[in-house]
């Protein structure tokens, strides 16, 4: 009798402890399944969060691409984006470093705003600018174009005012003359009697002409072509050179003048034939030719 309830006290046990044991392997699974549970919502919510921080990022390559300038700020924020990224694929998964991160993820994407409106004030700014500059490049063509125009129009101007005030003559004359003892001069043709030449022009009058000192080159070539007198030599600001005989000093105020030098005899008479007489003004263009001949 006593065995029997021995026996049924062990049953009893035996199902107290079976039903306890089950209990435990129900709580033990449970446990098992809410933990993979959390760890896929914590697996999904980390992958969010760097879905989150690429997005940011891509946005930031974008505008930094879009950029003319290089931006040191939307660099600095994109980089820091990339350290986030490597450092949330690189945590383990919590709820309270992915709540610190999410908060974090909401600080950039404010950040994110302010910066593309600076980005977006400064592009039209420089969108402004570069309309002022293309305008004020060509107002400067226009300028160019037209100060172009006014040095055309001015050397040309100084050419006719050049031309215009170069002084011409309007009457030129050479004479052979010999000196009587009371000091006459009196024409001649005949080289013995020759003691000089006498050489006359009028200078034309000329309005637009500097009034001053003028100097005219003669230029007397006896008939073997040779330089009477001196034989001085002048070169222009062109290169071009004459040897003359003698310089003629005058004083010019725009009026009609007539003015007279003389070339006297070499050493030896003058020679019989053909001579040529030229005069040059300061820039040693030819004003006028006279020829004449001696017996």
């Amino acid at each position: 009798m006593t065995e029997t309830k021995n026996n049924n006290g062990l049953k009893v046990l035996a199902g107290l402890l079976g039903v306890v044991l089950l209990g435990v392997i129900i709580y033990t699974v449970s446990l098992y399944q809410d933990k993979k549970k959390t760890e896929t919502v914590l697996t999904q919510e980390k992958e969010l969060v760097v879905e989150d921080l690429n997005s940011l990022k891509s946005e930031y390559d974008k505008a930094i691409l879009e950029s003319n300038a290089t931006n040191e700020e939307l660099v600095t924020a994109r980089d820091n984006i990339a350290k986030y990224i490597d450092s949330v694929k690189t945590m383990k998964a919590d709820i309270s470093t992915l709540a610190r991160y999410r908060r974090q993820v909401g600080v950039l994407k404010a950040e994110r705003e302010q910066l593309m409106a600076q980005v977006d004030s400064l592009t039209r700014s420089n969108t402004f600018i570069a309309m002022q500059r293309d305008s004020t490049y060509v107002e400067l063509e226009k300028q160019t174009v037209f100060n172009d125009s006014l040095v055309v129009q001015n050397t040309q101007l100084a050419d006719v005012v050049e031309k215009g005030s170069a002084l011409n003559l309007s009457k030129f004359s050479v004479d052979a003359v010999r000196e009587r003892n009371s000091g006459k001069l009196v024409s001649t043709s005949r080289a013995k009697a020759t003691d000089k030449f006498k050489i006359c022009f009028t200078v034309a009058d000329n309005v637009i002409s500097e009034a001053g000192d003028r100097e005219f080159f003669v230029e007397v070539l006896d008939p073997q072509g040779n330089v009477l007198g001196e034989s001085y030599s002048k070169t222009n600001e062109g290169g071009a050179s004459v040897t003359y005989s003698k310089g003629t000093n005058f004083y010019y105020e725009n009026k009609s003048l007539d003015v007279c030098d003389y070339i006297n005899k070499p050493a030896g008479d003058f020679q019989k034939g053909n001579y040529m007489v030229n005069v040059y003004d300061d820039n040693l263009k030819l004003l006028g030719t006279s020829k004449f001949t001696l017996k």
